[in-house]
């Protein structure tokens, strides 16, 4: 029991890792684009290199599970996030830059591919779900967690938020790196972090994985004719288009900050992308809640339509306004994911597990919107191309509306969820 409790622990641990090296991103952007001086197309390359990975591997990910173990998989993950993280803080010039976040990206997404199943696995069938939403809660808090502590460790290099002092942590990763980059000290600790990780994996007893069927890959063949289904193709791009929007917003809300309302992307942007990723916590739990009780489609209807509404007053209204109406997008943003990929899966009969490596590839959405939006940006202004997140909005309210599902989630009436109605 002890053992696997300590499994449990280290699971969420890697997803607390993931979280935070993954949307440190975000509040990086507009600090890159000053310091390598970036046109907006090619700061628009530095999340397509990091979420590309996701459609590279993601597949081949869930093979190598099967074939190799999932320890050697965390090891193989982990060694690549290492690689990566040591050609950012030893050659900081934006092409090492673009091709480390790409070989950071293929050991994230290996890492989600390999620990679902093992906490399946350690914490037991029947406690899975709690472990999941334990998961996402632990990522949520990473993602507020991370541009704070971007925030803590740029602090010299301009006012830090309120209550924010350096220490001599802070110091010694900036001794570390170039005086003019501060920044690629963070990239120094993840090298430390990983390293750490790759210790503790090869020491702990990694429980062997047996896959479910829903997890186990197909052959290409049924690969092929998954992908030969429009309804397939359908909930594919709406997988792309809500990590596109996600993405584009969480990477592009500090820069649109700074160009249009004048805000540091060290106090106002990096507390925007912080409050950005805690609402979408917090709008996970409202979420489990409301799923109980209504049918997942209107869930995903009415969240979608008010994100729609909050991107909107973010990118026309006042300063004050954007800088909680991106926040707020966040929140209604944090449940369609989920929604989406329920209904994908309860769509089909059969080949779940294929399904779902498909359906995990559409990540890439992360790396194609936000590259678009940079794009655009150059052409036509920052405002304008991120108004691009209004057409996948609008692709993932479609959703809503056409989805078949041949199993909706279960609900209950509030009385009884409350404990006040009495069953027979």
């Amino acid at each position: 029991m002890k053992r696997r409790a300590l499994i449990v622990v280290y699971i969420l641990g890697v997803w607390f890792v993931i979280s935070f090296v993954t949307n440190i991103i975000g509040p990086l952007m507009p600090i890159i684009i000053r310091d390598f001086n970036l046109k907006l197309t090619l700061a628009g390359l530095l999340p397509f290199a990091f979420f590309l990975a996701y459609g590279v591997i993601s597949i081949p990910a869930g093979s190598a599970v099967e074939t190799y173990g999932a320890r050697n998989t965390l090891l193989a993950a982990f060694a690549l996030n290492l690689l990566g993280s040591l050609v950012i803080a030893l050659l900081p010039v934006y092409g090492a830059v673009i091709g480390a976040l790409f070989i950071i990206g293929l050991g994230m997404a290996m890492l989600q591919v390999v620990i679902n199943p093992l906490m399946r696995t350690a914490g037991g069938e029947a406690h899975f779900a709690f472990f999941s939403v334990m998961g996402q809660l632990v990522f949520g808090l990473a993602s507020f967690l991370s541009p704070l502590a971007f925030a803590w460790l740029m602090q010299p290099a301009a006012a830090a938020p309120a209550g924010v002092s350096s220490g001599p942590l802070a110091g010694a990763l900036r001794a570390l790196s170039p005086a003019a980059l501060p920044w690629v000290s963070l990239y120094w600790g993840f090298a430390a972090m990983f390293l750490i990780l790759i210790a503790i994996t090869a020491c702990m007893s990694i429980p062997q994985v047996r896959l479910s069927a829903e997890e186990r890959t197909g052959t290409w063949m049924t690969y092929r004719r998954l992908l030969a289904e429009r309804q397939v193709r359908l909930f594919f791009l709406g997988i792309v288009a809500y990590v596109g929007t996600e993405q584009s917003l969480a990477n592009w809300m500090s820069q649109f900050l700074s160009t249009y309302h004048h805000a540091s992307p060290i106090v106002e942007g990096a507390q925007a992308v912080s409050l950005f990723w805690g609402w979408m916590a917090v709008g996970c739990v409202l979420g489990l809640l409301l799923l109980k009780l209504l049918d997942s489609q209107l869930v995903l209807g009415v969240f979608c339509t008010l994100a729609i509404a909050c991107v909107a007053v973010a990118l026309y209204g006042s300063r004050e306004a954007a800088l909680w109406a991106f926040p707020a997008a966040g929140f209604f943003l944090s449940v369609m994911f989920s929604i989406v990929f329920s209904l994908a899966l309860n769509s089909a009969t059969q080949h779940h597990g294929a399904l779902s490596g498909i359906l995990c590839s559409g990540i890439l959405g992360g790396a194609l919107l936000p590259l678009l939006v940079g794009l655009l940006a150059d052409w036509l202004g920052l405002r304008t191309a991120m108004a691009v997140v209004f057409v996948t909005l609008a692709y993932i309210l479609s959703v809503a509306f056409w989805a078949r599902p041949l199993v909706r989630n279960e609900t209950v009436s509030l009385s009884r969820m409350l404990g006040l109605s009495k069953t027979s």
